[in-house]
């Protein structure tokens, strides 16, 4: 690649690499150490020379992308609800199905009209824990799991550059926190089968957090199994899923002893998420 190149030429030249003009600029604008959301500074900027080490730095990044490497992890940061989070390898990428998740978690803290105590299980970059924090729901309490020490330290530092309150416990599941108990149990565990086609395209993400034995369901078994042991009488379990497990979902919670069980669907209408409510028995 000629070093000399302008940036618009850098853009014509990732373009010819099968490569969408959004990533391309975002990619662009990391080599040149810019805000990768200054799109407009590009344009301004279309005939200017890019210097030799930046070229260098881009080629690193066009060839990684061709390698099949996410944007998130090549840029180090990913948008969730509102929030600039950073994520590299030791987390999942947020995806923005899973806001619908937090959206219904919100439903449900806001209609409580009462401190509440929430647990995000398997929090990875801490995107739906920190959601949460974020609303500043008076009185609520945010604490976030996982299993991962790596997953933790990357959600632990998003904290910190957020200055967002969340509690982090290292463990399995519930297992991460015994003896203790929540209004609302929110997860979006591991949900896909072993020998997936789709596990390919994300074999560059932690395999921990994708695949989930033979049906997809192991890990949203384990926490069924576990919640009611950690929720308060009307209490709630949220799960996000993949998008054909609603209604087997739908079955293993009400199996458990759950009410008002139901799905929500994403913005695609897409049932992507499921919960129920821990009503106890007298």
């Amino acid at each position: 690649m000629n070093e000399n190149l302008s940036v618009g030429q850098l853009l014509v030249e990732a373009q010819a690499r099968g490569m969408p003009r959004l990533d391309a600029q975002i990619l662009l604008l990391t080599a040149l150490e810019r805000d990768p959301h200054d799109r407009a500074w590009l344009w301004a900027h279309n005939q200017d020379a890019v210097p030799p080490q930046t070229a260098i730095r881009w080629r690193d990044l066009c060839e990684r992308w061709q390698a099949g490497e996410p944007v998130a992890y090549l840029v180090g940061h990913k948008e969730f609800y509102g929030l600039d989070l950073q994520v590299d390898p030791r987390v999942l990428i947020p995806r923005p199905d899973t806001e619908t998740l937090v959206d219904w978690t919100l439903e449900l803290i806001r209609a409580a009209k009462a401190p509440l105590h929430v647990i995000d299980l398997g929090t990875g970059s801490g995107a739906i824990a920190l959601a949460l924090a974020s609303q500043k729901v008076p009185g609520l309490q945010v604490t976030a799991t996982d299993a991962s020490a790596d997953a933790l330290a990357v959600a632990e530092s998003n904290a910190r550059r957020l200055a967002l309150a969340v509690r982090f416990c290292q463990g399995p599941w519930l297992g991460a926190v015994p003896g203790e108990r929540f209004d609302i149990i929110v997860s979006n565990p591991p949900y896909i089968a072993e020998g997936d086609q789709h596990l390919d395209a994300l074999r560059h993400e932690p395999s921990s957090a994708l695949g989930s034995g033979p049906d997809g369901l192991s890990d949203i078994r384990t926490i069924v199994k576990q919640a009611p042991d950690h929720l308060r009488n009307g209490g709630w379990l949220l799960f996000e899923h993949g998008h054909d497990q609603s209604a087997e979902v739908r079955s293993l919670l009400s199996h458990a002893g759950f009410s008002q069980v139901t799905s929500h669907t994403d913005l695609a209408g897409i049932e992507r998420c499921t919960g129920g409510q821990w009503l106890e028995r007298r």
